[in-house]
């Protein structure tokens, strides 16, 4: 077990390549919230489009996560409440209205086609995440559709059926004394309490950007371990980093995890159909540019984010800094290029909003939480104790089988020679992965088995989508469900 503060990553400047593992399943944009629901999955498939255009698939591994078994969900969640989610379905939920109110699902967390399944795909997404970097295959494991953190254990909340936050926690802690989870939103978080066994005798951090109090510390053993920072309206990249970055580094410093869990709402970003933000896409991304400077195995997850065009935008511009690519802003043709318009480039202005969080606010915000931090200095580090068996989650991984056919010119993919990506999109200096690392890889098949090939993403009415090749999973999801398109 490591306890020196994670894997073993390569020092020096930031753009030294990492290891990147990419969570993605072809059919989540199927499920369909429903008709003026704001949640909307359609976004990660949009997300992968723009990460296939602009070549970034072919510098990280591609795998399609295994669904997350009942007994996986229910290390954090109830045994009824998984049970419920598992059986209900939109012609049933009349006939369970007693039900429907216990678990708080029908309003902002309606029953829809293939419920379940797509909460087994997005928790399967970031438990296998953890795994690949408590196995030290991946440096940084991503998984967009993850994040749904408001989800408690024992109901549904803010568009969050199961807290895939947590399981990924619980998993990382197996490796990990201490984990840093941070959250960045823009409304007021459902204060997520974290149910560590005590046999595990391990710490958890939890740092909220923004939050509703700052004297929300935590209490009993666990004081001054939940961080809150309050932020008001309008805030912008510099006012945000005045916070994020001292606050941050701090807790680098004093709580040194083992892992670091960021997850990259993007309902921050200016223009957010809910938020009440002015971040632009660079200054949200600097937060996890910063994170990646740390050299501490890390875990990027979505969330909300409700301007679908802006959040594909984020997401596509954070998955070249966690590879330590820039890429153009002009953006490539692709299947849904006209969301895009009228300028068709990845980045976009804040608007001219009032920031309402002034100078004299936020310094003293800074102290006060800078002061709670030093008062971990002491907080002993302790060793684990009947530790819960590694978890043996396999996966699509198309990278282990079939480590040459990552999408680039000369691969198989389903798309247009005219619409691939030209070598200037991604620049950055890549270090291909070495042989030792592919055996590395195949020597941990008992935890993670390859497949080999199948499942084309569905395509668009007028262009083909990207595809990535796995194996199909029988999983029961509604497969041929419409996409719905939105602006």
């Amino acid at each position: 077990m490591d306890t020196g503060g994670g894997n073993s990553l390569p020092s020096g400047p930031d753009g030294v390549k990492r290891k990147v593992s990419y969570f993605y399943d072809p059919e989540v944009g199927n499920y369909y919230y429903g008709q003026g629901h704001p949640m909307k999955p359609h976004r990660i498939r949009m997300t992968h489009a723009l990460l296939a255009h602009y070549g970034l698939l072919q510098h990280m591994h591609v795998l399609k996560p295994f669904p997350a078994r009942e007994r996986d969900l229910c290390r954090f969640h109830a045994d009824d409440y998984i049970a419920f989610l598992r059986g209900i379905t939109p012609e049933t939920q009349q006939d369970q209205l007693r039900q429907l109110k216990r678990f708080n699902v029908g309003e902002d967390c309606p029953v829809f086609d293939g419920l379940y399944s797509f909460c087994q795909t997005y928790a399967g997404g970031s438990v296998g995440g953890a795994v690949k970097l408590n196995h030290q295959i991946s440096d940084i494991a991503v998984n967009w559709a993850g994040g749904l953190h408001h989800a408690k254990k024992c109901e549904a909340s803010g568009f969050c059926y199961v807290n895939d936050i947590v399981l990924a926690i619980l998993e990382l802690l197996k490796q990990h004394e201490k984990i840093a989870a941070l959250f960045r939103l823009f409304w007021l978080l459902l204060f997520l309490i974290i149910a560590v066994p005590k046999s595990y005798h391990s710490l958890c951090l939890e740092i909220i950007f923004p939050a509703r109090d700052i004297r929300d510390i935590g209490y009993g053993k666990g004081k001054y371990y939940s961080l809150n920072v309050p932020l008001d309206d309008g805030i912008d990249d510099e006012s945000y980093h005045f916070l994020f970055k001292p606050i941050i580094g701090k807790v680098m410093e004093i709580f040194r995890p083992g892992a670091v869990v960021l997850q990259c709402g993007a309902d921050s970003l200016s223009g957010d159909r809910l938020g009440c933000f002015n971040l632009s896409i660079k200054g949200h991304a600097e937060c996890v540019r910063y994170m990646r400077s740390f050299n501490v195995p890390l875990l990027l997850l979505g969330g909300g984010g409700y301007t679908i065009r802006n959040v594909a935008r984020c997401w596509c511009y954070e998955t070249g800094v966690a590879l330590g690519l820039e890429i153009d802003d002009k953006m490539p043709q692709h299947e849904y290029y006209e969301y895009f318009g009228p300028d068709y480039t990845l980045h976009v202005a804040p608007s001219n909003m009032e920031n309402k969080n002034s100078r004299q606010l936020l310094e003293e915000i800074r102290a006060k939480l800078l002061e709670n931090l030093s008062r971990l200095r002491h907080a002993p580090s302790v060793q684990f104790q009947e530790r819960p068996p590694d978890t043996k989650i396999p996966e699509a991984d198309e990278d282990q089988d079939n480590a040459d056919e990552r999408w680039d010119p000369d691969s198989e993919m389903e798309i247009d020679d005219e619409r691939k990506p030209a070598p200037n999109r991604a620049r950055g200096d890549i270090i291909e992965s070495k042989p030792e690392d592919l055996d590395n890889q195949k020597q941990n098949k008992s935890s993670h088995t390859a497949v080999e090939e199948a499942a084309n993403l569905k395509a668009s009415e007028k262009q083909p989508e990207p595809t990535i090749k796995v194996e199909e999973e029988s999983t029961g999801k509604p497969s041929d469900q419409p996409v719905q398109m939105y602006t």
